[in-house]
């Protein structure tokens, strides 16, 4: 920013480690007042305090917190970008995952983001300017058929339509987006259970980084680029497998064996 007349706030959620903390880093470093979020109220204290950002413990299944959290950053600065990365990514089959986590992975995943696309929006319609941009943090699962990860596949999915409806929703100088990372290194991926998700997560090669995410997350800011996938050629792959979902299952099998040598790879070396 090259004034402090000029200077915004922006809003990470879920941002006290992995891909948000990252987010809020590179948002800090571009000249924005960052809030950063997270339902761990030590671990974003600590967050805050570490890379100079604001910290505010909130629960992102909570409609009205995402209304306290807009306050809070408008009260610095006007708001300038509001990235939705707050999610869950618990591992399973449908059939198998408890009733608690299929309910925290809609409210999380999907919830928190509709909540937070709407504090932002009514943010951006009372400000002078009506200006700003959203940017929700999607995964490649959203755009193809993913076993083993059908619930989270399921909310990221809805996440993209999501975008690409509000996108066309949102009015003239509010930018709406959305970046659908492969999978990426972070505590969530080390949490899942070895099983046929994590096995195709880790299919695509190395796990990607969360500085290359908040770089495409930056980089989506201020274009006029509705969706990106990181990296481009899986984007391709995965709407390939959604055309024809009866003939994905021989990649599938393919993509898992994969994740798997790479997995044993990793652990033996």
């Amino acid at each position: 920013m090259s004034s402090s007349t000029s200077r915004t706030s922006a809003v990470v959620t879920g941002a006290a480690r992995g891909i948000g903390r990252a987010v809020a880093v590179r948002l800090l470093a571009a000249g924005h007042d960052v809030v950063v979020t997270d339902l761990d109220p030590d671990a974003v204290a600590a967050t805050a305090a570490e890379i100079g950002a604001t910290g505010v413990a909130q629960d992102v299944r909570d409609p009205g917190s995402h209304r306290a959290v807009a306050a809070a950053a408008v009260a610095r600065a006007p708001l300038g970008v509001w990235v939705n990365n707050a999610g869950v990514g618990f591992d399973g089959d449908l059939a198998e995952l408890p009733d608690e986590q299929v309910r925290a992975l809609v409210e999380v995943n999907l919830l928190g983001t509709l909540w937070g696309m709407r504090a932002a929006l009514a943010a951006y319609a009372a400000a002078p300017g009506g200006r700003g941009e959203v940017v929700n943090v999607a995964s490649l699962s959203g755009l193809g058929p993913v076993p083993g990860l059908s619930v989270y596949a399921a909310t990221k999915a809805a996440v993209v339509s999501i975008t690409t409806s509000v996108a066309l929703e949102a009015p003239e100088g509010v930018g709406v987006h959305a970046v659908l990372p492969d999978g990426v290194a972070t505590p969530m991926v080390e949490a899942m259970h070895g099983g046929t998700g994590q096995r195709l997560v880790e299919s695509g090669g190395r796990l990607l980084t969360t500085e290359e995410i908040a770089e495409a997350v930056l980089g989506l800011v201020g274009s006029r680029r509705v969706l990106r996938t990181v990296p481009g050629w899986r984007g391709a792959a995965m709407r390939a497998g959604a055309l024809v979902p009866s003939a994905a299952g021989p990649a599938m099998a393919l993509f898992e064996a994969q994740g798997r040598r790479r997995a044993q790879r990793r652990s033996t070396s």
